[in-house]
């Protein structure tokens, strides 16, 4: 007689009351922080909050446990959105951004960053709901093609900030056309990096309804936002810029977008 499969509940219980936690404590940290206020814990605590939100609870909710590729992603999420911070940190000794002209600060209406911000948990939530279990999959020539695509999203990400810090003020602010490393391939390869890893995290769920719905929330939010930023710079450095965007045509995705 089969045995009936095993379901743990602990996630429903003291779990779920940590993770609220986390998140109350990363929404005050958030305030603090855009006070030019908060301490490193707090700072830490935005970054920390979040990706468990988007990492972790999900396929814990479904399935009652954790194992696997969610806990992988935990880590790798971290060490993605590292990079911009870990810039800052080393020329200036904290993660505040520093004075400067608030032209180059684009940014989409608030409402277009809640419901970004809202789409993307979705999304996340959704990649677990369409493949529990899944997740649990470890070992397998199929990871090993995972895990090259981790790396490739890791590099990508370190390259496009590296680059760009080397051609900008105060980290911010460009002061030249920035041509080399991931800029040969996309125009905005920090967007597109992190358009990869959302990709990456409902890939290695065995979710593809739920990445057709990452990217399409991602090409509506980070291509709004690359018009934007794209008006600036044509307006700052004219043909430099044109040449440019003449010589690599796509802003997200290399031969579609």
């Amino acid at each position: 007689m089969p045995t009936a499969p095993k379901t743990s509940f602990t996630w429903v219980f003291w779990p779920y009351i940590l993770a609220v936690a986390l998140a109350v404590f990363g929404v005050y940290s958030f305030y603090r922080h855009s006070q030019n206020q908060s301490s490193v814990l707090q700072q830490l605590a935005i970054v920390t909050s979040t990706i468990t939100w988007l990492t972790l609870v999900p396929p814990a909710h479904f399935n009652g446990f954790l194992e696997g590729w969610p806990i992988a992603l935990f880590f790798v999420y971290h060490y993605f959105f590292f990079f911009e911070s870990s810039v800052r940190k080393r020329l200036y000794g904290d993660l505040y951004p520093r004075a400067h002209d608030a032209k180059w600060d684009v940014k989409l209406p608030r409402v277009f960053q809640f419901a970004f911000f809202g789409l993307v948990l979705v999304g996340h939530f959704l990649a677990a709901y369409e493949g529990p279990e899944l997740h649990l999959i470890l070992g397998g020539w199929a990871n090993l093609g995972t895990w090259a695509l981790v790396m490739m999203t890791l590099f990508m990400r370190y390259h496009s900030v590296l680059y760009l810090a080397k051609y900008s003020e105060k980290v911010v602010v460009p002061t030249a056309v920035v041509q080399f490393g991931p800029y040969r391939w996309v125009r905005h390869p920090i967007y597109a990096s992190t358009m990869l890893l959302f990709a990456l995290h409902c890939i290695t769920l065995r979710a593809p309804l739920s990445l057709g719905f990452i990217v399409a929330v991602c090409v509506w939010y980070y291509g709004r936002k690359a018009e934007l930023e794209e008006e600036l710079l044509l307006e700052s450095f004219g043909e430099r810029y044109k040449e440019y965007m003449a010589k690599v045509r796509y802003r997200l995705i290399p031969l579609l977008y």
